[in-house]
């Protein structure tokens, strides 16, 4: 199996669940902790290699380079990742 099949098996299986366990985390708000993590998010952010947006249940889904999902639950996340529908020309 090939990556882009990969891939779109992730895609595919994400579009089918609607539910999801979600835990607390821990706050950085400034310094050295907030450079860190910030740092670490745009390292996780490269690796993203599929983007599934699904505004109906306020989720977005990062599929990353090694095949692995992370889940985004955002009441305005999918929209800004959705395109508008347009009618006509």
């Amino acid at each position: 199996m090939d990556k882009d099949d990969t891939i779109q098996q992730a895609a595919d299986r994400i579009l089918q669940l609607e539910a999801e366990l979600e835990a607390a985390g821990d706050a950085s708000t400034g310094g050295d902790r907030l450079a860190f993590a910030r740092a670490e998010l745009h390292k996780w952010v490269d690796s993203v290699v599929g983007v599934v947006a699904s505004p109906g249940v306020g989720r977005v889904t990062l599929i990353h380079d090694d095949g692995h999902e992370s889940k985004i639950a955002s009441p305005s996340l999918p929209y800004r990742l959705s395109k508008p529908v347009t009618f006509g020309n």
